[in-house]
């Protein structure tokens, strides 16, 4: 049987996408599963004597814990070093994204695990290029999408758009996360209520806001690792057409 595979996308770019993707891998692992990671595109990144290395990828890494690491170019197949669109920094560095680079180092790491949980870089149509985007990338690997909506002021209107865009582009939905990044953020609960009206279902979780990640209550973790597997049977995953 093949691995399972989960895309993890969000509303825009700084909605805590790592921080669910990293803390979903910990819960995965929690439960004895062999969790394997991706970044394959990343636009933001030091130079060390290894070579670029990007924080997200390598926290990825970190959560998926040692027994489970892979090597770095094959995490991160992708990676620039200004903090910029991925389209823009891959021009710079006169780079063409290759998307069947990216299956074969996904199929690499789905060899040797039971999970890949892959994150993408911005939002949903992020561009890697002059006629791709994030979403032709999460379609080549033909796995479903989780959708992480920042919970802040116009996330109603981002959280519908994204599912749309999805869907036009027939992918599998996965579902979706609410991440609670704006302390401030008025009638939180009522637009938690609206998203669920709006997108259709309720959401697989729903976390606070934690400063840097910090303090996410594990229990909600495991769940929602419990209920994609629910969704995401084994051998689920599609050929892309």
């Amino acid at each position: 049987m093949s691995a399972r595979g989960i895309f993890i996308t969000g509303t825009d770019t700084g909605v805590g996408k790592t921080v669910i993707a990293c803390a979903l891998v910990r819960a995965l692992r929690a439960q004895g599963v062999r969790v394997a990671v991706m970044k394959p595109v990343a636009a933001g990144a030091t130079r060390t004597p290894s070579g670029l290395r990007n924080a997200d990828a390598l926290a990825l890494m970190e959560a998926a814990g040692t027994g489970a690491r892979a090597r770095y170019e094959v995490v991160n197949p992708y990676c620039f070093e200004p903090a910029v669109s991925p389209d823009i920094a891959a021009e710079e560095a006169g780079i063409e994204i290759d998307l069947g680079k990216i299956r074969e180092r996904f199929s690499t790491l789905a060899a040797q695990a039971d999970w890949v949980v892959v994150e993408g870089a911005g939002g949903w149509l992020a561009p890697i290029g002059p006629r791709r985007t994030m979403a032709n990338l999460a379609r080549a690997l033909a796995v479903p999408v989780l959708v992480v909506v920042g919970l802040r002021l116009g996330c109603l209107n981002h959280a519908q758009l994204t599912r749309l865009a999805i869907e036009a582009r027939g992918t599998s939905f996965a579902g979706w996360v609410g991440n609670g990044i704006d302390p401030a953020m008025a009638r939180r609960a009522e637009n938690v209520r609206a998203l669920e009206r709006l997108l259709g279902e309720p959401p697989l979780a729903v976390l606070p806001y934690a400063r840097d990640g910090l303090g996410l209550e594990a229990l909600v973790l495991t769940e929602l690792a419990r209920r994609l597997a629910q969704r995401l049977p084994l051998g689920e995953r599609r050929e892309p057409r």
